[in-house]
């Protein structure tokens, strides 16, 4: 279906995009939706889940606490 979504977590990445958090985003709702493009009817569903999970996947790399990684 899709490239995998890789770690953004220290230390297996360092420099995190923006774009690397919401295509990992895109990825997860293609995966559990089963779509790689939703039809119209489901659009407005499918970019709100995307922009939700972008959101709360950005918070919780911001939070969480890695042993040996630089303080953000």
């Amino acid at each position: 279906m899709c490239r995998n979504i890789r770690t953004l977590r220290p230390p297996y990445a360092e420099a995190v995009t923006d774009e690397d958090v919401r295509a990992a985003a895109l990825q997860y709702v293609r995966k559990v939706s089963g779509f790689r493009a939703p039809a119209a009817r489901n659009q407005a569903a499918f970019d709100l889940a995307v922009e939700q999970i972008t959101e709360a996947t950005g918070r919780l790399l911001e939070t969480l606490q890695v042993r040996g990684a630089a303080s953000r």
